[in-house]
């Protein structure tokens, strides 16, 4: 008996797709809400006023998240199946010299001219097209655009993300709602950022430092305009 098995992998790179987006959705929940709740606050506003504004954002920048991430997804789909489309045309056309060019990426990659044109032969009479979907184009199976699935991931998690501040706004007395909403809103961050990483098998204290930095930025940011409006106002 052999004492060898096969056994399958995950790898963490086949998360990139949704975890991007998962991240991207709830980072700019926490942070987009975050900010504005401060700028309102930071201009003297009352808790309903705050309120309002805070949900107007949750709504509007989680449909702006779905729709963005669907938008630029599909474009990314477009262009692939642009790709898959010539090259299928191309092998159709004249697969001896599409047979040629994968061989030579072969030879790059370290094979030997002879060992080359075997493997591509090899892969061509199996699927020629995956094949130079994978090795010429670079196309593989979890980097594959799938715009419904980033646009649903990013909505989501938007709405977790920005009901996080949102909620201590219901809670919390509104003339220590600034500093309070700063405060967690950055420890969100940072459990975003602890997550992410873990999740992608990263590097756990520079993601965390990372989005609180600047998480922290954009809230100081809106803070002061929102200090100079409602003194002009």
């Amino acid at each position: 008996m052999s004492r060898f098995h096969l056994h399958s992998e995950q790898h963490l790179v086949s998360r990139i797709g949704w975890l991007r987006a998962a991240v991207l959705g709830a980072n700019d929940g926490i942070v987009s809400t975050a900010s504005l709740i401060i700028g309102v606050a930071a201009a003297s506003a009352g808790r309903s006023e705050v309120l309002v504004a805070g949900t107007a954002g949750l709504v509007a920048g989680a449909m702006s998240m779905a729709a963005g991430e669907y938008v630029s997804v599909s474009s990314q789909a477009d262009t692939e199946a642009a790709d898959l489309d010539r090259e299928k045309r191309e092998l159709e056309a004249n697969p001896e010299a599409e047979l040629a060019e994968l061989a030579t990426i072969y030879e790059r990659r370290g094979l030997s001219p002879s060992l080359a044109r075997q493997v591509a032969t090899e892969l061509s009479q199996e699927d020629a097209l995956a094949a130079h979907t994978r090795d010429e184009l670079g196309i593989i199976d979890h980097s594959i655009a799938r715009p419904v699935q980033a646009a649903l991931t990013s909505a989501i998690t938007f709405t977790v993300g920005a009901a996080l501040p949102l909620a201590l706004v219901a809670i919390i007395p509104v003339a220590r709602l600034v500093p309070a909403v700063a405060i967690a809103s950055l420890i969100f961050l940072g459990v975003l950022g602890a997550i992410g990483a873990r999740a992608g098998g990263a590097p756990i204290a520079r993601a965390t430092l990372r989005v609180t930095f600047w998480g922290a930025l954009a809230m100081a940011a809106t803070a002061g305009i929102g200090s100079l409006v409602g003194a002009v106002v």
